[in-house]
């Protein structure tokens, strides 16, 4: 799965990766960012990139109430075309959710230890995600998102079974084209991110509590 991550580089830096507005308000560095929070997300909406905020936690348009978000924060890729709530968002409502690092817990000597796995250049990258819009009964709309996982490349299987997808920059404009509706391509993007690419460090289990959210928390630490 993927249930906490970073980024933590400045507004700027994303508008250039990306080529897009930002049509919100100020954005801060993030050191572990959580399910069920606003987390910047990229799409296109036909003419351009726009990056601007998303409420993990997918909740499909047509579901009761928004609760269901909290059980929705990933979607497995070999998966999507099954279910009822990812299905319809392949076709025509795809996003990235930048990122710098994201974190997996591994059990070394019969307790958690934190990992954060990053590239090997630091740089930014994009985890491939659905969104939906939600209205409830009251007409309040909320956007929300869920995150794609995929089974772990040869790094992140050391840690643990799942791992978020990551695109290849050169496949993130396929992924976000609104005219792009070939399942079969788009779903041929939704592989492991190679290896030799990324790296995995300890941090502090500080980063198990949501409100923790300082630059200690991407912090390496020595492991007994």
């Amino acid at each position: 799965m993927c249930g906490r991550y970073t980024i933590i580089v400045s507004m700027e830096e994303l508008m250039l990766r990306y080529l897009a507005d930002w049509p919100a308000g100020p954005h801060q560095p993030r050191y572990n960012v959580a399910p069920m929070q606003d987390v910047l997300a990229v799409i296109h909406d036909g003419e351009k990139n726009r990056l601007g905020p998303l409420r993990w936690g997918l909740v499909p348009a047509w579901a009761d109430d928004d609760k269901i978000g909290s059980r929705m924060i990933n979607a497995r890729a070999e998966t999507l075309l099954q279910k009822p709530a990812f299905k319809p968002l392949i076709a025509r409502k795809r996003a990235l959710i930048p990122a710098d690092g994201f974190y997996e817990w591994k059990t070394v000597g019969g307790r958690k230890q934190p990992m954060r796995i990053t590239m090997k250049d630091g740089g930014v990258f994009s985890f491939a995600a659905l969104y939906d819009t939600w209205t409830s009964p009251e007409g309040k709309k909320i956007h929300t998102c869920t995150i794609i996982t995929t089974t772990p490349n040869s790094l992140v299987a050391g840690i643990h079974d799942r791992m978020p997808v990551i695109l290849r920059r050169e496949d993130e404009s396929v992924w976000l084209s609104r005219s792009n509706r070939d399942a079969e391509r788009l779903m041929s993007l939704l592989q492991p991110y190679p290896a030799e690419a990324m790296r995995a460090y300890p941090v502090s289990p500080q980063v198990g509590n949501v409100k923790n959210d300082t630059e200690s928390c991407i912090e390496e630490i020595g492991v007994r």
